[in-house]
């Protein structure tokens, strides 16, 4: 089956008409059969002296809807949940994403991803990888 990826023309926020176009034509396809919907979740990625730290925001997500893998110092963050239905209704907006997504992030080489933990928190995966000692900045004293 393959997956429709919408295309970006601007770099200007799109207008109600543009994302009421987008959402009709996604629907169109979905009711084909032609396409299953593509998103990602938002993510954030940072360091400080002790750590590096990825977040994704997945609201309403379950933990076991999600999984983490790590292959040469590259982070795969997956999901797969189904997509609710309204009950004997149609849908006049709908907005709140479900189906796959994929994510990778090239960790950086001073992280220790044996010891990495993993946090889903009011809507939001926190991902902590320490760094290694030797990489952790210090103080070196000098004598005179």
């Amino acid at each position: 089956m393959s997956s429709y990826v919408p295309t970006v023309l601007s770099a200007a926020r799109p207008g109600v008409f543009d994302r009421e176009v987008d959402r009709i034509f996604d629907e169109a396809l979905r009711a084909l059969g032609t396409t299953d919907r593509v998103w990602a979740p938002a993510c954030n990625a940072w360091e400080d002296g002790n750590g590096f730290y990825v977040q994704a925001a997945l609201p309403g997500w379950e933990p076991s809807e999600i999984s983490l893998e790590i292959e040469n110092q590259v982070m795969t963050l997956k999901g797969e949940r189904k997509e609710s239905r309204a009950p004997d209704g149609t849908y006049h907006l709908r907005e709140i994403a479900g189906g796959r997504f994929v994510r990778l992030f090239r960790l950086p080489g001073f992280v220790d991803h044996e010891k990495a933990s993993a946090v889903h928190k009011n809507g939001i995966l926190t991902v902590t990888f320490l760094k290694r000692e030797e990489a952790k900045s210090r103080r070196i004293m000098i004598e005179g």
